[in-house]
């Protein structure tokens, strides 16, 4: 069952990644891709890549790709097909090694009803559970609406009361089907205070079944986690080898091969825990689990489809030191984590390469709306857990890379908050502890940065001059005015004064200025005694500076603005780029404070458009199935 050729069925950061792993094992790799990726980092990286007609769900397309490539084997990576059997079915059906665990496991776990019986059948606690509305109020409430098929918080929904549970419930179902094809759900008890656990699992075909000690990933937004940890704060050996036996209990009852995870719901008071599914594929976080044992799971997955067994027991899985991992999203923490569009005008990350990036993206790179909206996943490794929250949270300070929001300042500010510090992370740290959005900064920082950006600007503008470019900066037979340039930062419009002086200084606001060196990539500058580099990109007249204490993003404003199209009174604008999948009220109609009125999809998650206040709808400016741009006028409400 050897191969030397691999077809990955997916795109993006987990593409690039199996891609490292097989390529160091001397195996050819052939990546398959859609327009939207034709210049994606994972394309370059292939040795072969095959443009698929239509999308990454493409399951003929993508078997007739490895076939005249001649790829013996496929890996699906996440998401996409990873957890489709028919696909995995398909494949074996056609000649070719799957890498991953059997149809009839991914089928069987894939169903989260049919996987709760199972853990019920294996002594392996399950929270209670209804599959309809009318069995719903026994639970109690908050409960919590999930999907039957798929993961990644997809088609989930906390309820808080009766109210809102039919619509709540509509809108699960409806983002199940969207994302996979089946909008099947259940209502489970919602534990508020709680924490996310998972166990890796590596099983062969041969029977044998390891736990690689648990990851805690309880950190999330909208149901889908963006901070992971390994080993958890709340989990002590003791309970570390109960969950890893509840969790290789399970996997050899189904006979479990590949790589997997079994997740856990474990409540912080009690230490109770329930079973919650199996993930019958490679999970986003298993780089820390790779860094705390020294095991490479992707090494392992191709293994074990050779069918080759593992050569380790459980007895030799050795855990040392503390390993974190972050999601980095486009997104706008301060929009509810909406999605962004846009370009990454920067993507450096050679001034923080202590620690580990697995990223799919580069700079010039496109986020669109096609596709999840994570940028890449950043992990670090320290001997214990302050240090690694320390190395990560710099590490993610001293890297070079915007253009478009990102959640960066968020996590942060997650890190270096004092009740995960603490390691108080439970799933309700977001909405407990609220960390800011943006980055904060001292009446000095925003200073330098501005006098920093003032002087990089009229040097570059001096430098690109045919008539003045070749003289001195201070040169002048008379007295010079005050220079100006309007920025905007931070949200807020400000005006920078400076002048070039005849000592070479130059005098920026209140500060004194000396440069030491400038180039069309940064200035290297002493503002008032402090000395320090920026790295600066530009494009027109947006700008990302780093410094010391991060990237900051500043446009130039014009010195004369042309009138745009304003917001009508009364008008409800599009949150994000997306499609319209729902209109629920027309012109005329009368509607109540908190009525949706509009739903929009967008990264296959939905967001609707509620009523700010009651009134009448006095202008609809959309109809079903329209793309919408960010920040574009949906309809007006008159009150």
């Amino acid at each position: 069952m050897s191969f030397n050729s691999l077809l990955i069925a997916n795109r993006g950061e987990i593409a690039c990644r199996i891609m490292l792993t097989a390529q160091n094992m001397g195996i050819k790799c052939i990546a398959v891709y859609v327009d939207a990726d034709s210049n994606a980092p994972f394309v370059k990286m292939a040795d072969e890549a095959i443009k698929l007609p239509t999308n990454y769900m493409d399951i003929v397309a993508i078997i007739e790709a490895a076939k005249k490539t001649g790829a013996e084997a496929i890996h699906p990576g996440y998401g996409f097909l990873s957890e489709n059997a028919s696909f995995a079915r398909k494949v074996i059906n056609s000649k070719l090694i799957w890498v991953g665990p059997s149809p009839h496991v991914i089928k069987v776990m894939g169903d989260k009803l049919k996987a709760k019986e199972l853990a019920d059948k294996s002594d392996v606690p399950t929270l209670p559970m209804a599959s309809d509305l009318k069995n719903a109020k026994s639970l109690g409430y908050p409960l919590l609406v999930k999907a039957v098929a798929g993961g990644g918080g997809k088609g989930m929904r906390i309820v808080e009361n009766p109210k809102a549970l039919k619509e709540l419930v509509a809108s699960a179902k409806r983002e199940a089907l969207s994302s996979f094809d089946d909008d099947r759900i259940f209502i489970e008890k919602y534990i508020q205070k709680s924490r996310h656990i998972e166990i890796q699992i590596l099983g062969d075909q041969h029977g044998n079944v390891v736990h690689l000690g648990e990851r805690e990933c309880s950190i999330q937004r909208r149901h889908q986690k963006i901070i992971e940890e390994s080993p958890s704060s709340r989990v002590d050996p003791l309970l570390r080898e109960e969950m890893g036996k509840a969790a290789i209990k399970l996997a050899k009852k189904i006979k479990y091969s590949s790589a997997g995870t079994v997740e856990f719901l474990l409540d912080d008071k009690t230490g109770e825990f329930w079973f919650l599914e199996v993930n019958t594929r490679l999970q986003v976080e298993h780089p820390i689990t790779e860094e705390i044992t020294g095991i490479d799971l992707v090494y392992e997955q191709i293994k074990i489809a050779r069918g080759e067994e593992l050569k380790f027991s459980q007895d030799d899985i050795d855990w040392h030191g503390h390993a974190i991992e972050v999601r980095l999203y486009a997104e706008d923490p301060e929009n509810n984590f909406l999605p962004e569009v846009g370009t990454l005008l920067a993507y450096d990350t050679s001034k923080a390469d202590d620690i580990r990036w697995d990223s799919g993206v580069e700079k010039g790179y496109k986020v669109g709306t096609d596709f999840d909206p994570m940028l890449s996943k950043v992990i670090s490794w320290a001997p214990n857990r302050i240090d690694a929250i320390n190395k990560l949270a710099r590490g993610l300070e001293k890297a070079h890379f915007g253009g478009l929001k990102t959640n960066r300042d968020f996590l942060i500010n997650c890190l270096r908050n004092e009740s995960f510090i603490k390691g108080n992370t439970t799933t309700d740290f977001i909405d407990r502890e609220n960390p800011s959005a943006r980055k904060e900064l001292t009446k000095i920082q925003l200073h330098e940065a501005m006098a920093a950006i003032a002087v990089w600007n009229a040097l570059q503008n001096r430098r690109s001059d045919v008539v003045t470019g070749f003289m001195p900066s201070n040169w002048t037979n008379g007295r010079i005015p005050d220079q100006r340039i309007k920025l905007l930062i931070l949200q807020n419009e400000v005006e920078v004064t400076y002048k070039f002086q005849r000592n070479g200084l130059y005098k920026v606001m209140d500060s004194n200025c000396k440069v030491h060196g400038h180039d069309q990539y940064g200035i290297d500058i002493d503002i008032d005694s402090h000395r320090f580099y920026a790295q600066i990109s530009q494009a027109d007249d947006q700008l990302l500076i780093n410094m010391p204490y991060g990237d900051l993003e500043a446009t130039i404003m014009p010195r004369f603005v042309d009138p745009g199209n304003e917001i009508p009174e009364g008008g409800l604008v599009a949150p994000m780029p997306g499609k319209v999948i729902d209109v629920k009220v027309k012109k005329g109609d009368k509607v109540k404070t908190g009525d949706t009125l509009i739903i929009i999809e967008a990264m296959k998650m939905e967001h609707s458009i509620k009523a700010t206040e009651n009134g009448k709808i006095i202008k609809l400016m959309v109809s079903l199935n329209q793309q919408v741009d960010n920040g574009a006028t949906l309809l007006v409400l008159e009150n």
